[in-house]
């Protein structure tokens, strides 16, 4: 008999009962239905956290300043003041693998207003112009700050999509002028909208300038040593070394302090930002800054950094690989229900053969050989898992729409996971349906026909 005749007869002989051919594959269908929904959740939260990462900037590493211990007792992270604009060039200089470069300095509390609307931004930052191509942040309208900007610290600023609906009522802000603290602002472009980050912050809710005027116009200078324990910001201008109360300069006028502000050259910075030039050259690009950094702050090889890496692609490797080891864990359990289903199916198909006995017996009296037994009742167990199988990947994918729809989880089509259902379902069709297939066709005929 071939094989299209014998899924034919499958076919038939599943008719005949379909109840009980329906309950037999519904073990199947959980277990494909979940392996499909677990396989299209874990994928999307994988992307999800990959895009998140790299709307921060995929090849980004963050220097910060490290922490001081007085008398045994820490104060705790970045109370150290190690980080200097000249180090951010340093890097930029002497680190080929280094793509671009920036200082942060961050101004963080400060109320901004514009007219009668006021706002306190989550985050206000200090930066320099290749900021923009480190985080990967498009402009959507208006322009960036340039370099020459920066070097004569003039009050403009890029601002958020949250500052624009909430500072601005939904208008374009381009040339408006805003108040920070006592310094007037320009508003001179619109970051593209990045929506809520990992963590669930707003990251449209920003603005960001020239470093060089955040730390003069907002925070005040940070000055130290390299080694100091405190970040104390000079209140005078000629109190350039915090703690002498010495004054080495005499005070300038006040309208000079306002216009023509002068940065020492050992003002300290919060953060240093830069980027590799590809994902490949991250760690070395790490590597470099480091050895850069330890030789510019005069460290031993036994002393310890001053300042702390923290690189985005390790960041995204953990979290990925977070993501895929729950991802397994849900797909083992879903892997024992296929499981439980192909002892079901191994069960009825074992049903089937007793029931069918006498059928068994008279096919074999005409012609039928023990083969065409065996062919016969795997194809129905494969058929039934076929079909189960069909059915759990059309429930699991409408599963996976209704927790995004409802749960609000991103998912992403796994197609790779519908071809692998399929197989499983043969698979197991074949595994848990050739036992009782093989007992069939081992009936004595004579005895299949007496078999009431």
């Amino acid at each position: 008999m071939s094989l299209w005749n014998t899924i034919i007869v499958a076919f038939i002989a599943l008719k005949r009962n379909p109840t009980r051919a329906l309950l037999t594959t519904l073990g199947i269908m959980i277990g494909i239905a979940a392996v499909i929904t677990m396989m299209e959740i874990g994928r999307g939260s994988s992307n999800s956290i990959r895009n998140s990462i790299e709307k921060m900037g995929a090849n980004s590493v963050t220097i910060m300043p490290g922490w001081v211990r007085v008398g045994g007792i820490s104060r705790g992270a970045n109370t150290r003041v190690s980080l200097m604009p000249s180090d951010a060039e340093a890097i930029g200089r002497e680190c080929p693998s280094v793509a671009y470069y920036s200082p942060l300095v961050w101004a963080n509390g400060n109320q901004v207003i514009y007219g009668s609307n006021n706002w306190v931004p989550n985050r206000i930052i200090g930066s320099a112009p290749d900021y923009m191509k480190i985080v990967n942040w498009q402009i959507a309208e208006g322009r960036n700050f340039t370099e020459r900007e920066l070097e004569h610290r003039v009050s403009v600023c890029l601002v958020g999509s949250t500052i624009v609906r909430e500072l601005f009522d939904g208008r374009s802000p381009i040339d408006c002028e805003m108040r920070i603290r006592n310094t007037t602002f320009k508003v001179i472009g619109v970051l593209g909208s990045k929506g809520s980050s990992m963590s669930g912050s707003d990251q449209d809710d920003i603005i960001i300038a020239p470093w060089t005027t955040v730390r003069m116009r907002l925070t005040g200078l940070r000055s130290g040593s390299a080694t100091s324990t405190t970040s104390t910001a000079a209140s005078r201008p000629g109190e350039l070394y915090p703690g002498t109360g010495v004054a080495l300069y005499p005070a300038q006028d006040s309208s000079l302090t306002s216009d023509k502000l002068l940065v020492p050259r050992f003002t300290y910075i919060d953060q240093i930002v830069f980027s590799a030039v590809s994902p490949e050259k991250v760690p070395q690009a790490v590597r470099e800054a480091a050895l850069v950094l330890r030789e510019r702050h005069n460290l031993k090889p036994d002393q310890d950094d001053d300042f702390r890496i923290f690189n985005s692609a390790e960041f995204m490797a953990m979290l990925s690989s977070t993501s895929v080891i729950m991802t397994n864990l849900l797909l083992i359990v879903a892997l024992i229900s296929l499981l439980v289903g192909g002892v079901g199916i191994m069960n009825i198909m074992l049903v089937s053969v007793t029931e069918r006995t006498r059928e068994i017996g008279l096919r074999m009296a005409v012609g039928a050989r023990s083969r065409d037994i065996l062919k016969q009742f795997l194809v129905e167990a494969i058929v039934l898992c076929l079909v189960g199988g069909i059915i759990g990947i059309l429930m699991g994918h409408g599963a996976a729409l209704l927790v995004e729809t409802y749960l609000k989880w991103p998912i992403e089509s796994s197609p790779g996971a519908v071809v692998a259902a399929f197989c499983v379902s043969v698979a197991v069709g074949i595994v848990f349906g050739f036992y009782p297939a093989y007992k069939a066709s081992k009936l004595d005929p004579i005895d299949a026909l007496r078999y009431e």
